[in-house]
């Protein structure tokens, strides 16, 4: 009878650090596992510690909307996103875990002739590199999700939409805890509680960590701590062109299904699906002060609010129940920086802005790749620090087509 009630553990709880490990990874969100799944599987790296400061998946990882998608503009984005998005398509088989990966679509309105001109040229841009993409007019998107307001009298009248259908939704907390498995299966020690407060240098090298739990030397030093990178590579005297902001969301009472897509809108300025237990899911873009507080202003919930509303005037009588913020660290192009630091033996994946978790295994496939070979993966050659002094900026700002 005993064995009926026994209680399996995800990943092995940690006791004693080993003094030393091939990779150190700093962070563990999502990025920092999949990364270290990924250095484990892909390269048979497996003498690798996460450490993480709270606990596995608390900070963005547990913060953000759960949208997936790859319809960027530029080819550079476009090319690393579909490739997250191909690899999202095959992660529950390959995890054996359920993430709940729904590709139910995802659309991006368009209120003016300016949105409608930059809409169907990303459609264009985004089937020139092999990613699916639709312009939809203002009847194919009522009839895409009929509970949108598209009618003329509307205040922000629709008129048209990109679709990508092969975008969604997907559980955040299901992914991490699908990554710390198979990464923990694969010999990875993920230690949590462990925050690092400092490096070791030796000449121009890293060659340790400390922590609140004592010092751990490293062959390699991996920064994966997102809205936090700055305040680490400070340690080392390293000013990265980050800036760390609160980026807002919320979730509603649960409601029957009534919404089976993702709606984005620039213009109105908020994006709205709802999640597998019902409750709807919404963001905005981010607070314009700099902040570690993982909170933001009332004044974003209203308008956030105000403008869901205006699309789904279904919604008015729903009830708010949470709100919260997760902290996202900005370039100035609004594109990630992965590779190789200005110190020996420290890489950075860093800057994903809103965009870090729909590029969750991507970007760890593409960042084991770089640490494992001492260069970058070909699809994070362009993300490379060294843009900021050659000026090859990957401007995603406005090709993003909403900031989340």
């Amino acid at each position: 009878m005993k064995d009926i009630f026994r209680v399996s553990r995800m990943w092995r709880p940690r006791g004693e650090l080993k003094k030393r490990y091939d990779v150190v990874v700093i962070g563990g969100g999502s990025h920092g596992l999949a990364t270290a799944y990924y250095l484990a599987k892909n390269h048979g790296i497996t003498d690798v510690a996460v450490l993480e400061r709270g606990w596995l998946a608390g900070g963005n990882m547990a913060r953000n909307t759960t949208i997936i998608r790859s319809n960027y503009l530029w080819d550079e984005s476009a090319a690393i996103y579909e490739h997250s998005l191909k690899l999202w398509e095959g992660l529950s088989a390959e995890l054996d875990y359920d993430i709940l990966f729904s590709q139910r679509g995802v659309l991006n309105l368009a209120h003016n002739l300016h949105d409608v001109r930059e809409g169907v040229r990303r459609v264009n841009a985004n089937r020139l590199n092999g990613v699916d993409a639709e312009w939809l007019t203002p009847a194919e998107v009522k009839k895409f999700c009929p509970i949108l307001n598209v009618g003329g009298d509307a205040r922000y009248p629709v008129m048209g939409a990109t679709l990508q259908p092969r975008a969604g939704i997907a559980k955040h907390d299901h992914v991490a805890w699908a990554y710390a498995r198979g990464a923990d299966a694969h010999g990875v020690d993920l230690i949590q509680g462990c925050e690092v407060t400092g490096f070791e240098m030796s000449g121009d090298r890293v060659v340790a960590v400390q922590t609140t739990r004592g010092r751990i030397a490293a062959g390699r030093v991996a920064l994966s701590a997102a809205g936090h990178t700055s305040v680490l590579t400070d340690l080392l005297g390293i000013r990265l062109p980050l800036q760390s902001h609160p980026l807002q969301a919320l979730v509603s009472e649960l409601l029957e299904p009534v919404l089976d897509c993702v709606v984005m809108s620039n213009a109105v300025h908020v994006y709205v699906s709802q999640a597998h237990k019902g409750e709807l899911v919404m963001g905005a873009g981010i607070d314009p002060y700099n902040s570690y507080g993982q909170r933001g202003g009332l004044h974003v919930i209203e308008r956030e609010i105000a403008a869901a509303l205006e699309l789904f005037p279904i919604f008015s009588r729903v009830h708010v129940v949470r709100t919260w913020a997760g902290i996202v660290d900005v370039s100035p192009d609004a594109s990630p920086i992965v590779g190789r630091s200005p110190v020996d033996g420290l890489y950075l994946n860093c800057g994903w802005g809103t965009g870090g978790f729909k590029a969750t295994p991507g970007a760890g496939w593409v960042y084991a790749h770089t640490i494992a070979n001492d260069e970058p993966h070909p699809l994070a050659e362009p993300f490379s620090l060294e843009r900021f002094t050659t000026g090859a900026l990957i401007d995603e700002h406005g090709a993003a087509a909403v900031a989340h």
